[in-house]
């Protein structure tokens, strides 16, 4: 089990301490958010220059879209830029809002998704990982079992976000574990309290049985701090770490 840790960023001090501290607090690798590599999309030597003597400083890249057609022209720029980076994944956030998507749509997409996942693995290396989120496609409990449904093989994994679960009204996260362990290739970990996101401890949600029932899948994948509570950037990084290594501890 790798740690990863993600953040959004508001200055470039922040930014500093994102990428120069990630491994001194422990973590091994960076999700950057779609700003933080968006500048070097089609500059990938100057990010190499940059940033590529830290190990693990892109190893997944969280990106979205509508997926029509210039959006997935988009996603082939970020796929070819991670293949020149050591990206292992792409995160895709799907934006369009949940009541516009019939179950029509999610099957569309889950077409659409495999071909770009086959894309990235057989042309660029890279494996495409949805993130299921609050009004998006995939929200509602059964849009998980319909989109996986209709996933060719292993072209798109999931990444599961804890925070957007409950706030997407799904309470049991051990049960969407368990029941796509065979997907799951990412972890975001992020907790939630009245609607707003909260440092990892700091929320309502009970994280015991989550923690369990990865350890219980045998997960040997990423997971990912998700930190979007807008606080102290390098406390919410200790924080962070220090939880899910206490609580994800054999």
């Amino acid at each position: 089990m790798k740690f990863a840790f993600s953040s959004p960023t508001n200055t470039k001090a922040e930014l500093d301490t994102l990428f120069y501290d990630y491994r001194k607090l422990g973590y091994e690798g960076l999700q950057l958010k779609h700003a933080q590599f968006a500048p070097y999309i089609q500059k990938p030597t100057q990010f190499l220059e940059k940033w590529g003597e830290i190990e693990g400083v892109a190893s997944a890249l969280i990106t979205g879209g509508n997926l029509d057609d210039e959006n997935q022209q988009q996603l082939r720029s970020v796929f070819d830029f991670a293949s020149k980076v050591g990206t292992e994944r792409i995160v895709f956030c799907h934006g369009i809002p949940r009541n516009q998507v019939s179950n029509d749509d999610i099957i569309h997409f889950a077409n659409l998704l495999s071909e770009l996942g086959r894309e990235a693995t057989e042309q660029y290396g890279v494996r495409l990982s949805l993130h299921h989120h609050y009004d998006q496609p995939v929200m509602h409990r059964e849009d998980f079992d319909l989109f996986f449904e209709h996933v060719k093989g292993n072209s798109v994994c999931l990444t599961v976000d804890t925070a957007h679960l409950i706030k997407s009204g799904i309470t049991n996260i051990s049960e969407v574990v368990y029941s796509f362990k065979d997907r799951i290739d990412n972890f975001h970990m992020k907790d939630i309290e009245e609607g707003e996101w909260k440092v990892l401890g700091e929320g309502s949600i009970d994280f015991t049985p989550v923690f369990q029932s990865i350890k219980e899948i045998d997960y040997k994948g990423w997971v990912s701090a998700d930190e979007e509570s807008e606080g102290d950037l390098k406390r919410g990084m200790e924080v962070c770490y220090n939880f899910m290594k206490t609580g994800l501890s054999r």
